[in-house]
């Protein structure tokens, strides 16, 4: 199984997203049924979000929270140009856990751009 693979399977309840993103139950099921999201069902008919949710969720609410339209927001997400954004490979595994640990914590103020804008992967080695 490869990295995308990985980051494709469905591990979280919406209970779990809620606390990683910082959006409500309802605010993500309105994104679902805006389309933006698609979470896999389970056979209890309960949602399932992948490490890609999650990261798509994070980017949806700091752009809503940026004052973007959820429009603009669907513009966005179809445009190449705001694809998977990269964390800074200057800093060490331990401080990009402890910069995500604190925005999770504490919410990313607003104006200025979370460090790992959704991208989690690097959290993820390859076996080899």
């Amino acid at each position: 199984m490869d990295l995308n693979e990985r980051r494709q399977l469905p591990l979280f309840s919406i209970g779990t997203v809620q606390k990683l993103t910082g959006l409500s139950a309802r605010q993500i099921r309105y994104y679902e049924e805006q389309g933006l999201i698609s979470p896999i069902r389970s056979e209890g008919k309960q949602r399932q979000f992948s490490f890609v949710d999650v990261e798509r969720l994070m980017r949806i609410r700091e752009w809503m929270e940026d004052g973007e339209s959820l429009s603009g927001v669907k513009r966005r997400l179809l445009d190449p140009r705001f694809g998977k954004a990269v964390v800074s490979s200057d800093l060490s595994d331990e401080q990009v856990y402890e910069q995500l640990q604190r925005e999770l914590l504490k919410g990313s103020s607003a104006g200025l751009q979370a460090l790992f804008q959704g991208d989690l992967s690097r959290f993820y080695r390859r076996k080899s």
